[in-house]
């Protein structure tokens, strides 16, 4: 049995989802951030990155959204969540995910998370990080939804793990200041993404 520890609200829901998708048994263990649980040594001896998503294994623990959402995918062949027959198009995908992983959620993270680039004491310089967030992401998002998204689903006509990250990454906007009504390509894809079981299945065991 896979264990996924996740945080609610967080990266960790798009791996969530996939492994709903599957129908593989797993046990998704919250860890506490309220109380800063991915600091203390319990969890860091599962992921001494201090952060979720983290998937434990029969060979090992993986971490970063991409890999695992790979890696879930190439191990449940039949649930069909990428394009594992042609490497080109499986490379597209890649290409996606890891956009919003170097890109996207990092230009997310300057919000509230300026301490990893400034001293505290440069209150200036996380300040102006925080109000480049809004724009930033606004241009990632038109970004995807005119160029990068195939439609209608990101990479076409088959569903894959990258709109359980797209998803994911999309419930941001509204945090950042952004309008989902604004994206549309993107709100639609966000109420069919709804609309599916595993997407209702992880929230509720997140408790969202």
């Amino acid at each position: 049995m896979f264990k996924l520890f996740f945080s609610p609200g967080t990266v960790a829901l798009a791996s969530h989802i996939s492994l709903a998708e599957t129908g593989a048994d797993y046990e998704a263990i919250q860890v506490d951030f309220a109380n800063a649980a991915q600091t203390k040594p319990d969890y860091l001896a599962v992921n001494p990155k201090g952060r979720v998503p983290a998937l434990v294994t029969d060979r090992g623990i993986l971490t970063e959204t991409p890999a695992i959402l790979l890696f879930i995918a190439q191990s449940f062949p039949d649930a069909r969540l990428a394009p594992l027959d042609d490497i080109y198009r499986l490379a597209e995908m890649q290409s996606f995910n890891n956009y919003l992983c170097a890109t996207v959620h990092v230009n997310h993270a300057h919000r509230m998370r300026g301490l990893r680039w400034v001293e505290e004491t440069d209150t200036a310089a996380i300040e102006a990080m925080r109000r480049k967030v809004k724009s930033n992401m606004n241009d990632c998002l038109h970004l995807i939804e005119d160029k990068m998204f195939e439609g209608p689903w990101v990479m076409g006509a088959d569903y894959s793990v990258a709109d359980a990250y797209l998803f994911t990454v999309g419930r941001w906007m509204e945090s950042d200041g952004l309008a989902v009504e604004d994206y549309p390509t993107l709100a639609d894809h966000r109420a069919r993404m709804m609309d599916r079981k595993a997407v209702q299945r992880a929230m509720s065991e997140q408790g969202m």
